[in-house]
């Protein structure tokens, strides 16, 4: 059985979906009263480039904006997901904590490692209690690169890790475990892309059939 498993947040642990329109609809409603946005709210782009580092999303959905509107804007956005996380908004994919008991009990360490911001995790992480089973969780915040297989390859450092697996739903995930030779697990949910999937080593459809996958794997 694997020593360590590194998971993602959004759209594999976390239902990003549950907060995300709220949260979009706040902003952009926010950009609105503020006479820097006049059309709908672009959550279909959003939910495209869903996953990638926060700069990337509003250099994608606020092209023709400054860098002091980007930064506001994403500085408002934490904000809103994190106060809808805290108020019980959000929801975690069925199955995780059976999950994350079945690999405590069989000494095997969990990790996060997200795209999302340190103070977004946090939240989550307390308000749904995970740190019971997760022994630390990694924001991208904290890789200057801002690349995900160089925050996997500073966990794997960090804690000398010699075999694991990366579950996760999009591409990014996929060449983490990759690039640090572990096992790649896609996870085919809300935000997950076929094409992206394909590179997978296996691929889920609920995370609870890792109850059968993670025992087989060495």
């Amino acid at each position: 059985m694997l020593t360590s498993v590194i998971f993602d947040m959004d759209g594999t642990l976390f239902q990003t979906d549950t907060i995300l329109e709220l949260s979009l609809d706040d902003t952009f409603r926010h950009l609105r009263s503020l006479d820097k946005w006049s059309k709908a709210t672009p959550i279909d782009q959003y939910r495209k480039i869903m996953g990638v580092p926060l700069p990337e999303v509003w250099e994608t959905l606020l092209p023709d904006h400054s860098s002091i509107d980007r930064e506001r804007t994403d500085a408002y956005f934490l904000e809103r997901l994190v106060e809808n996380i805290r108020s019980g908004k959000g929801a975690l994919y069925p199955n995780v904590k059976e999950v994350f008991r079945y690999l405590k009990e069989n000494n095997c360490s969990i990790f996060i490692a997200s795209n999302g911001l340190t103070e977004y995790l946090k939240a989550i992480v307390h308000y749904y209690q995970l740190d019971y089973w997760v022994t630390e969780t990694f924001s991208i915040q904290q890789i200057e690169s801002l690349n995900k297989s160089d925050l996997v390859h500073s966990i794997i450092k960090k804690y000398g890790i010699t075999d694991g697996a990366v579950v996760g739903d999009r591409l990014s995930d996929i060449n983490a475990a990759k690039d640090n030779d572990l096992v790649a697990i896609g996870c085919n949910f809300d935000f997950a892309r076929e094409d992206e999937l394909s590179y997978a080593d296996i691929v889920v459809d609920d995370l609870i059939e890792l109850l059968s996958i993670i025992p087989e794997l060495a």
